[in-house]
């Protein structure tokens, strides 16, 4: 009886300890929610060549349509001033789901705010993110979001690979203002990324050029090969573009290059998972005389660029270089590069795995070239070779565990 009594003491002595670990174990099983990225696009300088009274902004009001990823409950919208020399006046900003065309929800629209406040001026060379605000975002919606602008310079940051068609307006607007009559710009201005909270999973950003930016694609049809990989995960991961027409890794096509912008438009992105290296075409058609040299520069930034995300604990995939040949980019030299550059792609160990795009896109019958019923200028894809290269990627990336 006595032994008992003792068991029974000691027992209840315990209970407190026992009780007091259940809070830390609760806490450390509990789920952790940021900010991740469901839509991104890499913003571009305006040179002396492109400019026009498109890019004319001030006191006018553009309505812009964007296709997101992840959905969520809660969103910020992030407005970029990278290249004006000039302040950016943002008068309203307001985000609704786009119906068709300019036609958007007006039920659905509401107002951001930065720092409580409906306007914001950006100082030349920054970005502004928006208040949070809640928003019942669906997986692979068309989000409408129009910027009503006081003061804009010609010199304003855009994107001008949209393959999307934006709506501009003389003054300001409201979400009842009808843009049946507005001007037409398949470009994007100002608009840099958008990032949902409160979501499990992550964002995959991928560094490209005009392939992945989506020259070739159906305008307004949101069918690069990005938005297919997206669509076919589910909706499940952000899948962030940051392809830009004409871009390379090492020198100065069209947009800042890759070793430059890495940092800010790749690493940047927020809850990020993994990135896709997918870039260096231009690279390679831009060089001559010097196209081994251009391949072993090209790998150098490759095993940089893995590095970096490496260091952030994130996995690296890298997609390999298309075929180019029939288009005025294809030497015997041009083509050694190439097969260098994917040799490379297929067997370092620097990368976490691969997208083979070249195997999957070349003729059987003439591997130095697109598939013809695939390509729409010998460089480019078409919309069917994107909707592949969309399901494909979307296949690797699940046997990556994405």
């Amino acid at each position: 009886m006595k032994r008992l009594y003792i068991l029974l003491v000691l027992g209840m002595a315990l209970l407190p300890s026992i009780h007091a670990q259940r809070p830390a174990q609760q806490l450390k099983m509990a789920k952790t929610f940021s900010w991740v990225g469901t839509w991104a696009t890499a913003p571009q300088f305006i040179t002396k060549n492109n400019m026009s009274e498109k890019t004319e902004l001030t006191s006018k009001s553009i309505r812009q349509i964007v296709h997101v990823s992840l959905g969520g409950n809660t969103l910020r919208l992030q407005l970029s001033n990278a290249y004006s020399k000039s302040p950016l006046q943002i008068k309203s900003v307001y985000i609704a789901n786009s119906i068709d065309s300019s036609t958007i929800d007006i039920h659905s629209a509401r107002y951001l705010e930065f720092a409580k406040k409906r306007n914001v001026t950006i100082a030349p060379g920054r970005s502004v993110v928006s208040d949070a605000v809640q928003y019942n975002l669906k997986p692979l919606q068309r989000l409408a979001i129009t910027i009503n602008y006081g003061a804009a310079s010609k010199d304003i940051t855009w994107h001008p690979g949209s393959r999307t068609t934006s709506y501009i307006l003389n003054g300001a607007s409201t979400p009842r203002t009808k843009f049946t009559y507005a001007a037409k710009a398949d470009y994007w201005f100002t608009i840099d990324a958008i990032d949902v909270y409160g979501v499990e999973n992550g964002s995959i950003a991928i560094l490209g050029n005009s392939i992945t930016d989506g020259r070739g694609s159906t305008t307004n049809h949101q069918n690069r090969w990005p938005d297919i990989m997206s669509e076919r995960l589910g909706g499940k991961f952000g899948v962030l573009n940051l392809g830009i027409g004409g871009n390379e890794i090492l020198g100065y096509g069209l947009g800042d290059p890759a070793i430059k912008r890495f940092s800010r438009d790749i690493m940047g992105q927020r809850g990020l998972k993994a990135v896709i290296i997918f870039e260096g075409t231009n690279d390679i058609g831009h060089s001559r005389g010097n196209s081994e040299q251009v391949a072993a520069q090209m790998i150098e930034a490759y095993a940089k660029f893995a590095k970096e995300v490496h260091a952030r604990g994130l996995k690296v995939f890298g997609a390999t270089i298309t075929p180019f040949k029939n288009h005025s980019y294809y030497t015997p030299f041009h083509e050694a590069a190439r097969e260098t550059v994917n040799e490379w792609i297929r067997t370092t160990k620097d990368l976490d795995g691969v997208i083979d795009f070249d195997r999957l896109m070349s003729d059987p019958k003439e591997p130095q070239a697109l598939i013809p019923e695939c390509q729409e200028d010998w460089l480019h894809p078409n919309a069917e070779g994107y909707r592949r290269m969309g399901h494909y990627a979307a296949e690797r990336m699940a046997e990556f565990g994405f």
